[in-house]
């Protein structure tokens, strides 16, 4: 069986490829993505739209991770793709320069969608936003600090074990693995 992963980011099908005992097929379809508060309510909404649109036969999976800046009020939150395709990552130390509270958290929530409805499931972890640092990762990696290193300067095993996504991975791979197909 395959875990159909709608998304045009291939770090993140290699993540999930961790969890799963399933092989994970990258589906690059542009769905369309509200725009909401909630990366819950994006994700859900993005995978039964997905689902839909690519023939509502073979369940598909979607995710939407959020970075909260505490001292911004939450900000990026669920704009964080506009803000990193807009201002780049950089922006967000940036926005801190003055202020001594960097405390920040990532949430993803990834979303499964089938005939039979949609499930989600979450993973958040707190960190610091730092000058970019480190050669690996994606997105924020470079600028989110956790436990002394950015994510960007983990392995993948080391990002994995602690990371939102991996979090929100490990809830959706635990539950598709026993679920009854």
């Amino acid at each position: 069986m395959t875990v159909r992963f709608v998304t045009g980011n291939e770090g993140k099908v290699r993540e999930a490829g961790e969890y799963l005992t399933e092989s994970v097929e990258q589906v690059d379809y542009d769905y369309p993505e509200i725009q909401a508060d909630d990366v819950g309510v994006i994700a859900s909404r993005g995978a039964r739209e997905a689902f839909a649109d690519l023939g509502g036969e073979e369940g598909v999976v979607v995710d939407d991770t959020g970075l909260s800046v505490e001292a911004l009020g939450g900000f990026p939150g669920p704009y964080s793709a506009y803000v990193e395709d807009t201002l780049g990552i950089e922006a967000i130390p940036r926005l801190l320069e003055d202020d001594a509270d960097r405390r920040a958290r990532f949430r993803t929530v990834v979303a499964y969608a089938d005939g039979e409805g949609v499930e989600t499931f979450e993973g958040s972890v707190g960190g610091t936003i730092v000058s970019p640092r480190g050669e690996d990762g994606f997105g924020y990696d470079p600028v989110f600090e956790y436990d002394g290193r950015t994510f960007a300067e983990m392995s993948t095993a080391e990002k994995n074990a602690v990371s939102h996504r991996g979090r929100a991975l490990e809830a959706f791979a635990e539950w598709y693995a026993g679920r009854e197909r």
